[in-house]
């Protein structure tokens, strides 16, 4: 994204079954490591810290994009517990749910306003995905925001 100061790299987590933005982060390099970011954020919200093997169970869907395919970013999914779950190459439909959500961010943030600073984007960011989670109403959901989608299933699953 682009502010003042210079391009900015975006990277995001969402959560496929429910459409929700689990992190978010923003850098002046995407690099393979600041790839990591997001997915460590969602770690600490569901599991309580990052740890070897606290995050046993979720599948992490990413593209083949050198950051992810990279040895850092599949030793600390490795590490944390998570299985790797690439997408099929160009076939951007296969990590559909994050797509969307890229897109989404441009049509509302990057193609409408420029940010003064990097600190300014990385704000406008987390306030927007709080605001997305809690108030996008996707169709496959019924009509009910990421947030309430979870909730939801939080609820089916302690039944």
């Amino acid at each position: 994204m682009t502010t003042l100061e210079g391009q900015a790299t975006v990277f995001i987590a969402v959560d496929h079954g429910t459409a929700e933005c689990v992190g978010i982060h923003k850098a002046n390099v995407g690099t393979r490591f600041e790839d990591l970011e997001p997915i460590r954020q969602d770690v600490k919200a569901r599991f309580g810290a990052c740890g070897r093997g606290v995050a046993s169970g979720p599948t992490i869907r990413h593209d083949n994009g050198s950051q992810y395919t990279s040895d850092a970013f599949q030793d600390e999914l490795r590490f944390l517990g998570a299985a790797s779950s690439p997408s099929f190459v160009r076939s951007p439909e296969g990590n559909g749910c994050a797509e969307r959500f890229i897109r989404t961010i441009k049509e509302q943030l990057r193609w409408v306003r420029t940010f003064a600073t990097v600190e300014e984007l990385r704000r406008t960011l987390r306030q927007w995905a709080h605001r997305y989670n809690e108030h996008w109403l996707p169709e496959r959901h019924n009509f009910l925001s990421p947030s309430q989608a979870r909730r939801e299933l939080m609820q089916k699953q302690a039944a």
